[in-house]
């Protein structure tokens, strides 16, 4: 006989037993739930108990709460996409890809001293590119830790945030972010607390409480999407902040390698923290490792959980990532920072000719971030002229207007055309952005 009613005393076994009947479909979407008063009354039990499974199941996004609805099934999840399409015959500043120009060729000499591995048990890290991810560590962020290595820099925070992050607990994130972090926290039900960005980094929210705050995510270099860099003063104003509490902190310098700012450094800071890194904007996507060091337990138990799971990185990705970042060498990688920063740096030029002032222009990266009074109406007189920008509500939780241009399908003769373009739209739509 199916189970139609909800049973239990205890706040688990009742949730459990309401995540049953959504999962069987006793309960479709749409099906209101009882109030939290009735169904204690029903099952015999304090409110408070009905209460908390109640918030249990929000919290897994098993039901959801709008104001006089009350509690209810919600609609299917909708898959989060953080991807741009593009439409044919434009140019594309909008996806975030890096330039393909800049990785280095594959030759058949990378692989002349490999031999395919068999043996299931032999699945640690590769002592020579570990060795080489010490030093650079060592020399480039001042990090002494142990580093560990996983898929990417989204993997290491997701799982940073599971193994530290109830859900509902708060993640302070800088505003605008990482396209992908609100699908991440919106997936994993966590709260995103917002802190606007300034040309010296992450503003400290004011009023904050960091005993309500579960984790911090700061970008050290080149912030996606809008480029700026960290000062030394705000750097030390996120220490002093955090010195008194234990939120996580996770530093993402994706853009480290190609770096040429320097790194404030983790010193100062006694609180739990995460630093990750990656391989994939100076050797590509298909070489992507991801490096992360850190100070307390949770890097630790992280790695663990990894050995259960995906268990190991491939070594013959191992491999040809030591091979291709040794080959690149300082003045490789120097090579690769000069062209992206001497294109973006030209197009900020061209914009602040033309009375356009974007954030971020002592920054670093492959972005700009440009803050627009009619979002919609950039991008559609941009793509009439022939040029795909990426919109910017979805990067801020406030949904202010913006655009994102990644600048690694430009020239310096394409700066110019683009600069003209934008001002000749901003100025048909009446207004000026500073």
């Amino acid at each position: 006989m199916t189970q139609l009613n909800p049973k239990g005393t205890t706040a688990v076994n009742i949730a459990s037993s309401i995540e049953q009947l959504i999962r069987n479909k006793s309960w479709p979407a749409g099906h209101r739930l009882p109030t939290v008063r009735a169904l204690a009354d029903e099952l015999g039990v304090n409110p408070n108990t009905v209460s908390a499974a109640y918030k249990q199941l929000r919290d897994a996004g098993i039901i959801a709460t709008d104001g006089r609805r009350g509690s209810f099934v919600p609609e299917k999840t909708e898959i989060l996409h953080t991807e741009a399409a593009i439409p044919a015959g434009l140019i594309d500043l909008a996806s975030g890809n890096v330039d393909r120009r800049l990785l280095p060729a594959l030759s058949p000499t990378l692989l002349e001293s490999y031999r395919l591995s068999t043996d299931v048990g032999n699945h640690g890290d590769h002592p020579e590119l570990m060795a080489h991810i010490r030093q650079w560590l060592q020399e480039r962020t001042g990090i002494h830790a142990e580093p560990v290595l996983f898929s990417g820099s989204l993997d290491i925070i997701e799982r940073a945030l599971n193994q530290r992050c109830m859900p509902g607990a708060k993640v302070i994130i800088e505003s605008p972010c990482w396209l992908p972090l609100l699908a991440l926290l919106a997936n994993l039900r966590l709260e995103a607390v917002p802190a606007a960005m300034d040309e010296e980094g992450a503003l400290i929210p004011p009023g904050i409480d960091f005993n309500d705050i579960s984790a911090v995510i700061l970008t050290a270099r080149a912030h996606s999407p809008t480029g700026i860099c960290y000062s030394p003063e705000r750097w030390q104003a996120w220490q002093q902040a955090l010195s008194c509490h234990n939120p996580l902190l996770i530093i993402d310098d994706h853009w480290g390698a190609l770096s040429r700012h320097p790194f404030q450094g983790m010193q100062g800071f006694a609180n739990e923290w995460i630093y990750t890194t990656s391989t994939s904007k100076f050797l590509g996507t298909d070489m992507r490792l991801a490096i992360a060091a850190g100070h307390g337990p949770t890097l630790a138990a992280m790695k663990k959980r990894f050995t259960l799971g995906p268990r190991w990185i491939s070594k013959l990705l191992q491999h040809l990532t030591l091979k291709l970042w040794q080959a690149l060498g300082a003045q490789g990688l120097a090579a690769i920072a000069e062209s992206y920063q001497t294109r973006r740096q030209y197009l900020i030029t061209c914009l602040a000719e033309r009375g356009i002032r974007v954030p971020g222009r002592h920054g670093e990266g492959m972005h700009i971030w440009l803050n627009v009074p009619n979002e919609a109406q950039l991008i559609q007189f941009l793509a009439a002229k022939g040029w795909a920008v990426q919109s910017g509500t979805p990067f801020n939780p406030g949904k202010q207007p913006a655009v994102r241009i990644t600048i690694s399908n430009l020239s310096l003769e394409d700066c110019q055309t683009l600069a003209d373009d934008i001002a000749a739209t901003l100025a048909a739509g009446g207004e000026t952005i500073y």
